[in-house]
């Protein structure tokens, strides 16, 4: 493991387990939401908010800093931790994601990734290599290696075979591009994380967690997950994958943000999520609660003097009306989807502050039961 972090497992519920995980910019008491921070910000928060509402670690995207404003820029003004003040641990993802993301403008082949830029129209080349350097150069506490990441309507039907090729062959690449990286790292203090593929098959995706445990990671990351996969499939997917991933290592459910979801998951053995729903729901005006999702651009809640979730104990809750927001959002006025965020995001980060504790208590499937059987 990199210098400056440990990882220890304090409580177990079956397959859930409580932990703190040591790194160099603080400790991470998992299981962990990371929210999400692209451009090196949590649209609309400050850093000393973000402390406030029960954050622990932020999640940048390496590609997109490495276009602007560059990782040299960053790195010059020191690094992510000095560049957006927020001095507690940072992940970056490699730009694996963006092979989705950006699936229209981005071309693949076994040395790497091109990218059209959406901003300038561009080339940009990603490969292993170069991902981990810029990754250093931003200097975040975990950083991933680069993985091919395809969505579910890549590999098309399952029950074909040309699927399960696709998806084995983007797996084996994987793997192929994960050794790159591993012997491209420069730094020891930052912890690298392999990445587990292998689509919606059981067989590959225990074969990948096998493989790339082989290699030796400090950590290990389960991606091309919450793409549309069913819930069920994914929680097996999860278990496969898990059940060849050390005890003494973080496991990491990338782009995982609903709240059955994350709490099937972490039932499943996870200890790090990270997820722009909390965010992008709420600009748009849908806020989380126990009873399921609020949409307060209805106007059934233009007189409603109610607080957006009376079971919630976040700053928008706590002092404003669900008709104040539902005018706020109806009108675009900015705070009105910086409240909504706010929201969501305490609502998440809440969420795994009492998963910690249900785990504790040996009661995580009590805390499911109740999220289950929401409206």
């Amino acid at each position: 493991m990199g210098e400056g972090f440990r990882f220890e497992v304090v409580a177990r519920d079956g397959d859930a387990r409580a932990g703190r995980y040591t790194t160099p910019h603080g400790v991470i008491e998992t299981p962990a939401f990371m929210p999400v921070a692209s451009f090196g910000a949590v649209r609309g928060h400050a850093p000393e908010e973000l402390r406030a509402l029960g954050a622990q670690v932020l999640l940048a995207n390496a590609y997109h800093l490495h276009e602007r404003p560059s990782d040299a820029v960053v790195a010059g003004l020191g690094g992510l931790h000095g560049f957006t003040g927020w001095r507690g641990p940072w992940l970056t993802d490699s730009g694996g994601f963006q092979v989705t993301s950006l699936a229209d403008r981005s071309e693949v082949d076994e040395e790497g990734v091109t990218f059209r830029s959406p901003r300038d129209g561009r080339a940009r080349r990603l490969t292993p290599e170069s991902a981990i350097g810029i990754q250093e150069a931003l200097g975040a506490d975990l950083i991933l290696a680069l993985d091919e990441c395809r969505p579910l309507a890549w590999h098309g039907d399952p029950r074909e075979d040309g699927a399960r090729l696709r998806a084995r062959a983007a797996s084996e690449r994987t793997l192929r591009w994960a050794e790159r990286c591993r012997r491209a790292r420069r730094r020891r203090d930052q912890a690298l994380f392999g990445i587990v593929q292998g689509g919606v098959f059981p067989e590959l995706r225990r074969a990948s967690a096998r493989a790339t445990v082989s290699l030796g990671f400090d950590g290990y990351a389960h991606g091309g997950l919450g793409l549309g996969e069913a819930a069920e499939r994914r929680e097996e997917l999860l278990a496969v994958a898990g059940d060849e991933l050390p005890e003494q290592a973080p496991r990491y459910a990338m782009g995982i943000g609903r709240a059955e979801d994350l709490l099937a998951a972490v039932a499943r053995g996870v200890d790090l999520f990270d997820c722009v729903l909390p965010t992008r729901n709420g600009r748009h005006g849908v806020l989380f609660t126990r009873n399921g999702p609020l949409r307060l651009r209805n106007a059934r809640f233009r007189d409603d003097d109610a607080p957006p979730d009376p079971a919630c104990d976040c700053p928008t809750c706590a002092r404003h009306s669900r008709a104040y927001l539902h005018h706020l959002l109806r009108e675009k006025e900015m705070l009105g989807a910086r409240l909504a965020s706010q929201h969501n995001l305490r609502f998440t980060l809440r969420l795994l502050e009492q998963a910690r504790g249900a785990i504790a208590a040996g009661r995580l499937a009590a805390l499911r039961h109740a999220f289950a059987a929401r409206g």
